[in-house]
């Protein structure tokens, strides 16, 4: 796997970058890659969503690396519901159902307060990485989706170490 630059939060994208894609891939194949990004794209609706509601209106540093995380987020929905575009789909009809998910956790850890944040983005990212690690091993994907994939696991594993190193550091 490559290395990626954890401290980018949203990757250059140029009109060039988009395409149709699946053409000439096997019904099963296709259906995997389908399955799997609405997966992933219906993950990131509650995950952005977690991020937007633990948000309070201080202008403290917390709330600034919780902005970064859900932009970060945010660049994972687009970069999955492009994707699904690409291929002739649309994203899954019911993910209001995750928007509600991410809305509870996310404002319920913040009423909570920081520990509980923490705990919550910590225990949302670990999941995500295991996902992500999962797909990666699993689908057959086309090289530029695959790119994709792994940057943004590569984000996730990210921003599980910096909520681990503001637990610790109180």
């Amino acid at each position: 796997m490559t290395a990626y630059d954890k401290s980018l939060i949203r990757p250059e994208l140029r009109i060039e970058d988009f395409r149709f894609r699946g053409e000439g891939m096997p019904p099963d194949r296709l259906n995997r890659i389908k399955t799997t990004l609405l997966t992933l794209h219906t993950l990131e609706v509650m995950a952005q969503n977690i991020y937007k509601f633990q948000l309070t209106d201080e202008p403290s540093e917390f709330n600034r690396q919780l902005i970064a995380a859900m932009t970060n987020e945010l660049t994972h929905l687009q970069d999955f519901q492009a994707r699904l575009y690409e291929f002739g789909w649309k994203p899954w009809k019911l993910r209001w159902a995750f928007w509600m998910a991410g809305f509870f956790i996310g404002y319920t850890s913040r009423l909570l307060g920081r520990t509980a944040i923490l705990k919550a983005a910590i225990w949302l990212e670990s999941k995500a990485v295991q996902h992500y690690g999962e797909f990666l091993e699993t689908v057959d994907w086309d090289e530029d989706t695959r790119k994709i994939v792994e940057k943004n696991r590569s984000d996730e594993v990210g921003h599980v170490e910096r909520w681990q190193r503001l637990l610790k550091s109180g």
